[in-house]
């Protein structure tokens, strides 16, 4: 069952950091910025799957947790909760062009991660959920490329994420899995731009920047 944007919101309460004094948190509309500690969801421009990801392991490569590409709107394992990386930002803080953030699972508390291994139908980087609230390394960071004219991330902006260790962007097509995850699409690290590495922050419940104290 889909998660409401009632109980992301009582998520996102429970988990606030102690100095963040801003209003609550809002569900998302057009042009919003996207600030660290919002859960969102990212859609593929191409294709229109969302980024998602399970408990279902890779039977080959690292053997990590699979993420994929996932065709519907209502899935509550297509959240990822915006974070900074150690000593970078806090809560609350818009997310500007350039920046190097990283993307946790909210159901499994995962990491969006790369590394060198071959994902399994391309043979391109793997892309996997790795680590946990208490492990994460410098494979789980992201850099942010927006398109255009933009200097801060927000809704429904063109955007490429690029992988800091490997320098593969996140990318997915219309190849999909007939086992594992049947009827999902693959999604893996590329090094070069391509118009199939393009996403969009699309639902999800953001939360406003921060007042300065």
């Amino acid at each position: 069952m889909a998660f409401s944007f009632f109980a992301l919101a009582v998520f996102l309460f429970l988990t606030l950091d102690p100095d963040y004094s801003t209003s609550p948190v809002s569900a998302a509309s057009e042009g919003v910025q996207i600030t660290y500690g919002s859960v969102i969801k990212i859609m593929h421009e191409r294709t229109l799957f969302r980024l998602h990801s399970h408990d279902v392991p890779y039977g080959s490569g690292s053997g990590q947790q699979s993420v994929t590409g996932f065709p519907n709107v209502d899935d509550s394992n297509s959240y990822w909760i915006v974070r900074p990386v150690p000593d970078s930002g806090k809560q609350g803080d818009a997310i500007k062009s350039g920046a190097i953030f990283r993307l946790q699972h909210m159901r499994t508390r995962k990491w969006l991660h790369s590394h060198l291994h071959a994902s399994p139908i391309s043979g391109n980087l793997e892309v996997s959920g790795f680590g946990g609230d208490g492990e994460s390394d410098t494979g789980d960071y992201w850099r942010l490329e927006i398109e255009g004219s933009g200097k801060t991330w927000r809704q429904d902006q063109r955007i490429r994420l690029r992988h800091v260790d490997t320098g593969g962007y996140l990318h997915s097509h219309d190849k999909k899995y007939a086992r594992i995850a049947g009827g999902q699409q693959e999604v893996c690290g590329v090094r070069e731009k391509r118009p199939d590495n393009v996403w969009l922050a699309a639902e999800g419940v953001y939360l406003p920047i921060a007042e300065s104290k």
